[in-house]
């Protein structure tokens, strides 16, 4: 499941395979000066607001009313 930064519930960059990508992402950006060890007791690493999390696929389901054309003009 691919990994994104977001600020509240919009999500700022591309989705990536790691958690640690979108780290290093943000790490690059210039939004931290860290990347945080998972070992380390420490505070907010990432600005106010903002978050690593999973995206989820957002597909959609088509209407069951919708018909393909039969001809193309």
């Amino acid at each position: 499941m691919p990994y994104a930064l977001f600020d509240g519930d919009r999500q700022l960059g591309p989705g990536l395979p790691t958690e640690a990508e979108v780290w290093k992402q943000a790490l690059q950006a210039g939004l931290i000066s860290d990347i945080p060890v998972a070992d380390e007791a420490g505070g907010q690493v990432l600005p106010p607001g903002y978050r690593v999390k999973e995206t989820r696929e957002q597909g959609c389901t088509p209407d069951p009313a919708w018909k393909l054309p039969d001809e193309i003009s």
